[in-house]
């Protein structure tokens, strides 16, 4: 592993730009080299809407390693759009080992199941003989370890979900400040007191609707379910997944009061491809939305360092909490992912590969990430570094809801069954389904996909 002093790293990053221009050019050819070429690393990672954080880390680490390692060129590979669009592509990539990433940008929620199908290489043997493993949080870990129990993806950060407001919009509407709903009415209610106060202000947004994809599962329904009595999409205990589910289908009520009780976005702009852009770029910054259900990362864009910098976004947003269905134990909820870097199963120079994945995610590399992209630190040494504590007001409130946070059930079976969670979302969202017509087409999706025998009836 190359180790750098601080002072070279800034020497490096300052001729980036230089060394960015080439790797640019040769991100244009998505189909030369990488898994074939021993003196290529090819790098594919998700640059999305506003959130340029990674392409940028991408960019610094690539401009680094090369002039570490003169003989090799790092060949970058961002690909633009969504989740659901950046896997499809990524799939794309992996079927042939004349495109396959060498190094991968890989989500916690995909790493099973890409890991089954063979596009990623078990990297024990690497991190085993890596001092700087043992810096990584236990559950972090456990995050790229695929269903052989193999490891698969060295995580680069976690986040949580809760509710941003605007301090602002409250004030003038009646409304307390700091606000602590303790219940799903509590949220409802506020959004209708927003609405009549300020007409021309989208009161609530979650997100909703298959054009969402795992956007509105994870930051939308599964933000719901999980604050259920006993809600989950998966019984652990049995191994079974979970059908007849009445948290279900008040999740689903829930989004069908946001979005049919006109508290919501109107169902145009909550299925545009790019909402998640605007409500970042746009409503929250534009003080054009009272209160927004998203994630941790959102205020890595408001940055100084972000690409659509906010300095007062501290001053004008709040943050609490999502709170649990009647405000039942543990009082509130959240749902957390993240990301990994993987070694591509075709790459021709592993032992490079993950060299490149160390360097990115060393103690320096982690923590400029973790600050640029508002990332919960899933290293010890940058958790408690107080550059990053000091970094950014809100993450000492998104790491504190850590102890009531869940994580999806990431089989291999998970994003077709997520798939359907988006469809019975906008079934309701849009009215051609009730919650309940629409969680009895759900399971009986989810009976299609897993068989009867993987599915146990909620208690």
């Amino acid at each position: 592993m190359t180790r750098t002093t601080n002072t070279r790293r800034r020497r490096v990053l300052a001729v980036a730009a230089a060394a960015t221009t080439t790797v640019l050019l040769a991100a244009g050819c998505a189909g030369g080299s990488g898994g074939g070429d021993e003196d290529t690393l090819k790098v594919a990672y998700q640059k999305f809407g506003t959130f340029t954080q990674m392409d940028d880390h991408m960019k610094a680490v690539a401009a680094e390693f090369e002039a570490a390692n003169p003989d090799m060129t790092v060949e970058l590979v961002p690909i633009a759009g969504q989740n659901d669009d950046y896997f499809t592509k990524l799939a794309l990539m992996n079927r042939s080992p004349s495109t396959a990433p060498d190094v991968q940008y890989e989500d916690t929620a995909k790493l099973k199941s890409d890991a089954a199908a063979g596009f990623l290489l078990p990297l024990d043997e690497y991190t085993e003989a890596w001092d700087d493993w043992d810096m990584f949080y236990v559950n972090a870990k456990e995050a790229g370890v695929g269903e052989d129990g193999k490891l698969y993806g060295v995580p680069m950060g976690t986040d949580t979900r809760a509710l941003w407001y605007n301090k602002e919009l409250f004030a003038a509407a009646g409304l307390p400040v700091p606000w602590e709903p303790a219940t799903w009415d509590e949220v409802l209610d506020a959004a209708a007191t927003l609405k009549e106060a300020s007409p021309d202000v989208v009161p609530f947004n979650i997100y909703s609707g298959k054009p969402q994809g795992e956007g509105a599962t994870m930051q939308g329904f599964e933000m719901l379910l999980y604050g259920t009595e006993g809600g989950t999409l998966f019984d652990d205990d049995e191994g079974k997944w979970v059908t007849g589910s009445q948290g279900f289908v008040d999740s689903l009520g829930f989004i069908e009061d946001v979005y049919q009780g006109g508290v919501g976005p109107t169902p145009e702009q909550a299925l545009d491809t790019n909402i998640a852009t605007i409500v970042g770029g746009e409503w929250l910054p534009q003080s054009k939305v009272g209160i927004a259900l998203d994630g941790s990362w959102l205020s890595g864009t408001w940055l100084e360092t972000g690409t659509n910098p906010w300095p007062e976004w501290s001053e004008v947003l709040g943050q609490a909490p999502m709170p649990t269905q009647d405000g039942q134990a543990p009082g509130a909820v959240s749902m957390s992912g993240g990301w990994t870097l993987a070694v591509g199963a075709n790459s021709a120079n592993p032992d490079k590969a993950f060299e490149f994945i160390e360097q990115s995610l060393s103690k320096e590399g982690s923590q400029s990430y973790d600050i640029a992209a508002s990332q919960i630190a899933v290293r010890s040494d940058v958790a408690e570094d107080p550059e990053y504590v000091a970094a950014n007001p809100s993450f000492e409130f998104f790491s504190s809801i850590v102890p009531v946070t869940h994580f999806r059930p990431a089989t291999t079976d998970y994003n077709r069954i997520s798939s359907e969670i988006t469809i019975a979302m906008e079934a309701v969202m849009t009215g051609q389904q009730s919650p309940e017509e629409a969680a009895a087409a759900y399971d009986e999706a989810l009976v299609g996909i897993v068989g009867e025998d993987a599915t146990v009836e909620a208690d």
